[in-house]
This record gives structure tokens, sequence and C-alpha cells, in this order.
């Protein structure tokens, strides 16, 4: 005789998995926000994100004890994501519109590592921009080589000058106009890859 279901008048518990599922969801919804939320505010809370992200504050310190632990996640997160643009930007766009793109994503980047590293130096003393600069690196190299075999860029630039030119990223001020500033520049620096003869 087929199994009808629970006996005695019991209720089945619920599968383990679906709290796992719904723990991992949050976690991920917490550090979606929390990244929109640092790009636009260095000094959002814990609080203020939790909010955003619709979660208790017993579910945002389960995942995340402090707001030290919760930048570094995001700081982490952003640099896979913007590693992973590279190639899914080039397959979307030509080699210059993916650079120029790509860098927007590297604005936003440079925003949550400015406030990741302020934050967490003194309590960690880690050193974020040494240990991901190799794959931020590696990702722009993508992206400039594809430019000059397209043959718009000019000819030898490589990635850590590239980064250098870029650097004021991390030093645009947190005025109104930070963002079409930041874009401006941007145009800028794109505007002198091009592929032209360099002036002797």
């Amino acid at each position: 005789m087929p199994d009808s279901g629970p006996r005695n008048g019991l209720t089945a518990p619920p599968h383990p998995r679906s709290k796992r599922s719904d723990a991992e969801d949050n976690r991920a919804r917490i550090i979606e926000i929390a990244s929109a939320a640092f790009a636009c505010s260095p000094d959002a809370t814990l609080q203020s994100i939790a909010k955003a992200a619709g979660v208790g504050q017993g579910t945002m310190y389960r995942h995340f004890p402090s707001r030290e632990a919760l930048l570094l996640t995001v700081y982490r997160a952003d640099v896979d994501a913007l590693v992973q643009a590279a190639p899914r930007l080039l397959a979307e766009h030509e080699p210059l519109r993916a650079l120029r793109l790509w860098f927007g994503r590297l604005g936003a980047y440079a925003r949550v590592k400015q406030a990741a590293s302020q934050a967490l130096e003194a309590a960690t003393r880690a050193d974020l921009g040494s240990r991901c600069y190799p794959q931020v690196a590696a990702a722009l190299d993508q992206l400039l080589g594809a430019c000059e075999a397209a043959a718009p860029l000019r000819p030898g630039t490589n990635a850590d000058e590239v980064l250098l030119l870029v650097s004021f990223l991390w030093k645009v001020d947190d005025g109104p106009d930070w963002h079409e500033r930041t874009d401006r520049m941007l145009s800028i620096v794109v505007d002198g890859l091009r592929g032209t003869a360099p002036h002797v």
C-alpha cells in the first residue's frame, strides 16, 4: 500500500536544503545591496544595508559580525566580478567599447576599495591592493590585447601603465558631481589610448 503521507498527524520536518538555500540567498542579497551602498557612500552602515536588503539585524550579524567583515567580502566579490567582466564585455562589444565599459566598473570597484582599505587597514593590516592587483591587471591586459589586435590602440600599452593613469579613480572626492567627473576623465584616458602616433 503506498505511503499516504506523514503518520500520527506529525508534519515532516522541512528539507534542510531549504534553510541553507534561504541563508545563501540572504547572504547574496546582502552582498549585492552592500556593494551598491558602499559605491554610493563609503560610510554606509550595517543597519541601513540590512534594511535595504530586507533582512533583520540578527540575520545580518550571523553572516557579517562586523562592518569590516562585510566590506572585505564585498571588496573580494567586486574584484571577482571585475575580473570576470573582461571576457564577457569583449564577447558583447567591440574591444575599445568593452575597455571603456570595464573602466566604468573599475571606478565603482575603486570606491569600494577605498572604503575597505580605510576600514580594514588598522584592524587587519590587510594589503588589499597588492593581493588583488595581479588579477585586475591580467583582466586589463586581456582587454588591451584585444584592442591592440583590432588596431585602435596605441601600441605597446600595458596594464601597469594604464592602471597608473587611472589611479585618479582612487582619489576622486565624494562631491555631487563625482560620477560626471569620473566619466569625463575616463573618456580622456580612452581617447589618449587610441592608436595615434606618439609625440616626439
